[in-house]
């Protein structure tokens, strides 16, 4: 997801992004519990580098004692048959749609072709997993250096765990893996609170109008924000109106608590916010912009401070069950986190 915007409406990813992509989150993100296992070899560069939700980047004359920096996953120089291979466990069960495979800045370097196959499995043990069923969800494909490779699974099966195989050897900046979340709320307690927006629970973030200082998608990551980067800011606004993002729960559900955390933001918090929601059958997500501008207020304007949580329950207005949320800044800065706490429907 882009963290600059020029100032107008930006949906979940770049443009170039198929819609496959755009209606998913990266079920391979380190922040929702995704990490590396195992790999058959990473020599020159670790294979847990791969799943860093940053872009990768490139830094002249940085070397290590096993050579070129490089960020993403490379192995060495393969000088016997066979070729090389990871093993990864998503951050959440989910339907695969596709990959971004990512080979920028591997130029010399890059792996010529990959496959990918999935598995379910209850734990992370690197021999009880090989010894797994696998499915192959993507077959060999041919790869070019420094470029995005995106690629739709083959699978509408839900998975928790991938081996990458890279023939026969070589480099992969970054893996983004597209899918839904599944099955999080299915042995719930009925009368359970979650935050029925968090990344981890299938929320994802799907239009917004400025990005220009940090993504939408960090509002509802894991715990509290690292640093004032960590966090949905906006550039200044010097036009009337205010800014806004639309995000989707990860199921239909009745909010109960709201929290707006400005963690970090000081001299750039908004002075002011509020929330819409509705419930949503259908639809693009491109066709909700126009729409949530109608949709009933689920939190009237509340004043803000900065660096600080702010709860809301007596305020919330009881519309039912919802499935999006725009949350409107007034008239611009920056908010850490966005919690929502509620009843999944039933």
């Amino acid at each position: 997801m882009s963290s600059h915007n020029s100032g107008g409406i930006r949906v979940a990813a770049p443009a170039e992004l198929p819609d496959w992509a755009l209606a998913a989150v990266d079920l391979a993100n380190p922040r929702i519990g995704a990490r590396a296992l195992h790999a058959s070899d990473d020599f020159f560069a670790p294979v847990s580098r791969m799943l860093d939700p940053g872009p990768a980047t490139f830094v002249p004359g940085k070397y290590d004692e096993h050579g070129k920096w490089m960020d993403g996953w490379e192995t060495r120089r393969k000088r016997t048959g066979g070729h090389d291979w990871c093993l990864l466990r998503l951050g959440r069960r989910g339907v695969i749609r596709g990959f971004d495979v990512d080979t920028s800045h591997f130029t010399g370097n890059y792996a010529p072709a990959v496959s990918i196959e999935a598995t379910v499995s209850a734990n992370d043990d690197v021999a009880a997993l090989n010894d797994a069923r696998w499915t192959e969800i993507l077959p060999a494909t041919t790869l070019s250096g420094n470029s995005h490779h995106l690629l739709e699974s083959r699978s509408n099966e839900a998975w928790t765990h991938l081996r990458v195989h890279i023939y026969p050897d070589g480099g992969i900046a970054r893996l983004r893996v597209y899918g839904q979340v599944v099955g999080v709320f299915d042995e719930l307690a009925a009368d359970a609170l979650v935050d029925l927006v968090a990344l981890e629970n299938g929320g994802r973030p799907i239009a917004w109008n400025d990005a220009h200082f940090g993504a939408p998608a960090h509002l509802i990551l894991p715990g509290r924000g690292i640093n004032m980067g960590d966090g949905w800011e906006t550039r200044r606004r010097r036009e009337p109106g205010n800014d806004w993002c639309i995000l989707q729960l990860g199921a239909a559900g009745t909010i109960e608590k709201i929290e707006v955390d400005t963690a970090h933001f000081k001299g750039n918090f908004p002075d002011r916010c509020s929330i819409q929601a509705a419930r949503v059958e259908g639809g693009t997500d491109r066709s909700l912009v126009t729409q949530s501008m109608f949709w009933p207020v689920l939190l009237p304007e509340q004043k803000l401070s900065m660096d600080a949580i702010h709860t809301f329950a007596e305020e919330i207005a009881r519309l039912g069950p919802v499935t999006h949320v725009r949350l409107n800044i007034i008239p611009d800065g920056g908010v850490s986190r966005l919690r929502l706490w509620g009843k999944v429907a039933r």
